[in-house]
């Protein structure tokens, strides 16, 4: 329990310094603090890979609760074009449902379980450092419903073949691993 509080108090201290880190400074007296969002990245890669350079900032700064009208028929679009064969992924989500959730680009947080974006059992329920989290994605989009029991369809495409970090990461805060 003391270990989840850990990490929901760390990912809490990351939000807040990138908020301070894109505030801009108003020029009436007393000077008015705006907060402006820049980037999302609850999901590395998907804006990346999903979005045409037109909508790649757009992205950025929309809210969680209006990206999945704006973006999923775009998403799907591409995920098809991708992935012609797709037809549901190791999770069972057919294309709609798949992109629907790839278009909220929110990191959902389990309060109360294992924080992990996919272990095997756990789904989208955090993320730690360790998780290889862009095979996953792409074992999600290219490896199909049989991806997880060793029968994926497109075996070449399931890996970025980096199975950890270049450096160990540190075992107390701020746990990243200090730049080379």
């Amino acid at each position: 329990m003391k270990t989840n509080k850990l990490k929901i108090f760390s990912l809490l201290l990351i939000a807040a310094s990138l908020a301070i880190g894109s505030c801009k400074k108003g020029t009436s007296n007393p000077p008015i603090v705006y907060y402006q969002q820049e980037d999302q990245v609850g999901r590395p890669a998907i804006n990346t890979v999903f979005n045409a350079a037109a909508d790649k900032q757009i992205f950025n700064t929309t809210t969680p609760s209006a990206m999945s009208a704006l973006f999923q028929a775009k998403f799907q679009a591409k995920l098809l074009a991708l992935n012609p064969g797709y037809t549901t992924n190791a999770l069972g989500l057919d294309a709609a449902t798949f992109t629907g959730v790839l278009a909220t680009d929110v990191l959902n947080v389990s309060t109360t379980g294992t924080t992990t974006f996919f272990d095997g059992t756990n789904v989208l329920t955090g993320r730690q450092l360790s998780d290889d989290v862009i095979t996953v994605e792409l074992t999600l989009i290219f490896g199909g419903p049989n991806a997880l029991t060793g029968n994926p369809t497109n075996p070449g495409l399931i890996s970025d073949n980096v199975p950890h970090n270049d450096k160990a990461f540190l075992t107390s805060f701020p746990y990243e691993a200090a730049p080379w």
